[in-house]
């Protein structure tokens, strides 16, 4: 069986390792900001260059529609979208996969401190440009995310 070759995959495995760490010790229950810095912590503790709160435009046609906020960018390379409700909000991957459209970055988890801890792996399977498309040539048509839920 031929294996996939993952984006970014020491660091989502890195970032992966530190959810399951905050979820041992803190379990379900907790307010989402209080996963956060846990998570902020144990990652900074390994090193990791961390990005809390993020403040991204959000563009159509080249003005600016306003901001989305994202809960954090590991290493300048992965979105991160943490939620602690007991079940998961539908539209959570493509709330991670519409970050990943405005950040022009490739990878995102969505980490899921629910009843039961669960990740989500989120693709970009088209980079689509950090600044106002250019309207002449405008970007192809938005694709469906690649969401690989752990199991």
């Amino acid at each position: 069986m031929a294996s996939i070759e993952l984006i970014e995959r020491e660091l989502t495995k890195s970032v992966i390792g530190s959810f399951y760490e905050v979820y041992n010790n803190l379990g379900f229950g907790f307010l989402e900001h209080l996963h956060v810095m846990a998570l902020e912590r144990e990652l900074r503790w390994k090193g990791h260059r961390i990005n809390r709160e993020v403040s991204v435009p959000v563009y159509y046609k080249n003005e600016i529609l306003g901001t989305q906020r994202i809960d954090m960018i590991v290493d300048e390379k992965l979105v991160v979208e943490v939620k602690s409700t007991r079940h998961l909000p539908p539209g959570s991957e493509r709330q991670v996969y519409n970050y990943l459209r405005a950040t022009n970055l490739k990878i995102g988890l969505l980490l899921h401190f629910g009843a039961e801890a669960k990740f989500y792996r989120i693709v970009a399977t088209k980079v689509f440009p950090v600044n106002p498309p250019d309207p002449l040539n405008p970007p192809d048509e938005v694709s469906k995310p690649q969401v690989h839920p752990s199991g």
